[in-house]
């Protein structure tokens, strides 16, 4: 936690529309006071909160059973190896979460004072929206605390963060012991009530005033006012679905077998119906995105994208990217001019089923070892290159073993991968990266999409009603998983008997669910949580294959190296140092 926050006059405006220049102050310092007075400064507060939220590919895969790096002093991998330590942790952010908090607490604290707008509905409407904000990014920051940093004391108990709810001073009492995980949970939760009250579901410009939501016409009646705060100049900022997707991911942390303590209150269903009421405003089962599973390819979709609108897929985005290449350059093969960073596993590859639905090891499942690709679930090649893809804007095919004779082969050159595959997801085929002619296309990097919320009802509704069950919904896990695997193209005819069978039993359809997830947000930063919230073997060894013409040989890659304690993360060295109240998690020093 940070003793003293320097306030800067100089913020770049969030993107809603405000282009106004500064003049700075002397020295460029301005007071708290001046923010009563200048409301572009005020926002600039909630500016730097949201610059801090953590990026949602952060390649913590690269410490999983998932995928390898050729970046051989990366952090991850490092910490893979038996590098994890309380002074060297990659997925840390207490400084950078509570630095947000600080910032959030402030504006929170100052706020009414604001004077946002001279027309007094659009001055309150503005008060109540940026508060709403506020506390749901409070919320938000909490939420990431607890995924990295909850965990048991020496004494057993569950432990969360400290709270903190205030803007801190110079002379503030910064030796606050942790929360329990429960009293962290609660405020969570607090706060995401908070936000559901001041924040509209989405903000989408309405025709009339009987269209203004109930809780805000009471404000005013003039479509323009509530337009003008509450529309679609607003896009992309925090909104009510934000704060329902956040709830669901606080609530499916809580519930799973890694957070199981006599005083954490959270079930999977609660779980379960926060998602259901994501679910419901998307339209139910039926209305899961039907090109969702390509959401970071759809060159047309993304191409028209404007005005801070979504895709299908997206609950929450970053801003566009125009003309970018980075991702490509970064996860090509060499010959398609890439470093090759990411390197998916033969564990990852051997979870995709047949096209049939059937896992490989499935004797009905009909797969063959000597052609290992061969009628394999679509979302394989939508998502890793593997021996003999064609890929890049020349549909070059891709050779990847040692013997092929290419920069692409394993373990050729720094750049090659280390498995025999490649990452293709988050890549568009048609970005050219070649030296001599560079061309980018349009893309984005999500913080939440649907199918994840989705996924989280599936797990969630599994554990608390079984595979049929579906409390006060009207769709189960199954129904969820049956949709989810159709878009994948695995039930040609409407005919899914590998699910069929795992309706039998929670125990088939939590494998199968936690599959499922596996697939569908392979590469996105999910796995590397997973593991540890359902206390899954963290030490399974990464493999790859190495194919060269009909010799097909299994290679063992990389060795994991974590004990039972690494299922949480620690406290980091410095604020135990400083703060003798804080407890660190059993097992780190």
């Amino acid at each position: 936690m940070n003793k003293l926050l320097l306030i800067s006059g100089c913020f770049i405006l969030f993107a809603c529309g405000c282009e106004k220049i500064f003049t700075p102050e002397p020295e460029n310092l301005k007071t708290v006071e001046q923010m009563y007075t200048d409301p572009a400064y005020a926002q600039g507060f909630l500016v730097n909160a949201y610059r801090s939220i953590p990026t949602y590919y952060d390649d913590c895969d690269y410490a999983t059973d998932d995928a390898v790096t050729n970046q051989k002093s990366n952090a991850y991998l490092k910490l893979a190896s038996g590098a994890w330590t309380a002074t060297n942790n990659p997925t840390n952010l207490w400084q950078s979460a509570y630095g947000a908090i600080q910032y959030l607490n402030l504006f929170l604290q100052n706020s009414p004072k604001v004077h946002w707008a001279d027309d007094t509905a659009a001055d309150q409407l503005f008060t109540i929206r940026m508060r709403g904000e506020a506390f749901g990014l409070r919320a938000l920051f909490m939420y990431y605390l607890l995924r990295n940093h909850a965990g048991f004391g020496g004494d057993g108990t569950l432990l969360g963060v400290p709270i903190i709810t205030e803007f801190q001073t110079v002379n503030s009492d910064f030796n606050v012991p942790r929360a329990t995980f429960a009293e962290c949970l609660k405020q969570v939760y607090k706060d995401l009530d908070s936000a559901d009250v001041d924040l509209p579901f989405d903000y989408e410009d309405v025709s009339s005033a009987a269209l203004i939501p109930e809780r805000f016409s009471k404000i005013t009646q003039t479509p323009e006012v509530y337009n003008r705060v509450m529309g679609h100049y607003s896009r992309q900022l925090y909104n009510g679905l934000i704060a329902k997707s956040i709830r669901t991911r606080m609530a499916l942390l809580a519930a799973s077998p890694a957070f199981q303590s006599p005083n954490n209150p959270g079930t999977w269903a609660d779980a379960a119906n926060a998602a259901a009421t994501v679910i419901d405003y998307k339209g139910g089962v039926s209305a899961l995105p039907a090109k969702g599973a390509t959401y970071y390819t759809n060159t047309t979709e993304i191409g028209n994208l404007s005005e801070g609108i979504n895709p299908p897929e997206i609950i929450w985005r970053e801003n566009l990217s125009t003309n970018n290449s980075d991702e490509e350059s970064n996860n090509y093969p060499p010959s398609l001019f890439g470093k090759g960073y990411m390197n998916p596993t033969q564990n990852l590859v051997d979870a995709f089923p047949m096209n049939n639905g059937y896992p490989i090891t499935n004797s009905a499942s009909g797969y063959d070892p000597k052609y290992p690709y061969k009628n394999r679930d679509p979302r394989l090649a939508l998502y890793i290159i593997y021996n003999g893809s064609s890929e890049g804007v020349n549909a070059s095919t891709i050779y990847t073993g040692s013997a092929s004779g290419t920069d692409d082969g394993i373990n050729i050159k720094e750049t090659s991968t280390r498995t025999g595959y490649y990452m293709k997801k988050r890549l568009n085929m048609s970005v050219n990266c070649n030296p001599a002619s560079v061309t980018g296309q349009t893309h984005y990097k999500p913080r939440i999409r649907y199918t994840e919320i989705y996924l989280d009802y599936a797990e969630a509704a599994n554990e608390a009603w079984g595979p049929t069950g579906t409390g006060s919904h009207s769709y189960s896990a199954y129904d969820i998983i049956k949709a989810i695997r159709g878009r994948a193209g695995l039930n040609s005819g409407g005919s899914d008997p590998y699910l069929e069978s795992c309706m039998e039993s929670k125990e088939k359809m939590r494998d199968l669910i936690h599959n499922e997830r596996r697939l569908e947000l392979c590469f996105e930063g999910f796995r590397f949580w997973d593991l540890r919230r359902w206390k899954s073997n963290l030490n399974t060894i990464a493999t790859g294959l190495d194919v060269n013409g009909d010799v097909i040989k299994n290679i063992d890659v990389e060795s994991r190296n974590f004990t039972d304690y690494m299922y949480y993360g620690p406290i980091p060295y410095s604020e135990i140092l400083k703060y003798p109240n804080l407890q660190q998690n059993k097992g780190w020093k």
